[in-house]
């Protein structure tokens, strides 16, 4: 893989970006109803990350988008708490580092956008995802936080961030 690209989503990214998270969904056969892969605005990207606090970044090389990672405000949720949200790669993108870098960026906005802390919700079967998240200081949470509509991610953690 040569020069990899990490760049905020535009509006011509919204179908390859919606392609490659559902091929995630059918490589590595996780479940298609209750998780992002049902979720209505996978189409519409750049719209549904075009708000105050909140971004979505696509990673590229050579032209073709291989995967990306997004926070915006914990829906359904009063308090001052983000979502890592549609964090999705192909399977060729994996084991490169860059799941590390584009949780990076994404932290970085959150604390930028001034948010108290980050909540993310995944699958059990992630479980390279989770000791990813271990080492950015998520931890495990016994109930999900907010509302997502995501009935099949029984798995929660939470970043606070250091005051």
């Amino acid at each position: 893989m040569n020069t990899i690209i990490i760049r905020p989503i535009q509006p011509e990214d919204n179908t390859r970006i919606a392609a490659v998270i559902r091929q995630v969904f059918i490589d590595d056969d996780f479940p298609k109803t209750g998780t992002a892969f049902a979720d209505t605005q996978l189409d519409f990207m750049f719209e549904t990350y075009d708000k105050h606090k909140a971004i979505y970044f696509v990673v590229e090389t050579e032209g073709k988008i291989i995967g990306g990672a997004g926070i915006s405000q914990l829906e359904n949720s009063k308090e001052n708490i983000c979502e890592l949200q549609k964090m999705y790669f192909l399977q060729e993108a994996r084991g490169k580092g860059i799941g590390f870098k584009l949780i990076e960026k994404c932290l970085e906005k959150a604390i930028e956008f001034g948010y108290s802390s980050c909540y993310l919700e995944t699958l059990p079967e992630m479980k390279v995802a989770q000791n990813l998240y271990n080492k950015f200081g998520f931890e495990y949470l016994c109930s999900p936080l907010g509302n997502t509509g995501h009935t099949t991610c029984p798995v929660w953690m939470l970043k606070d961030f250091e005051n």
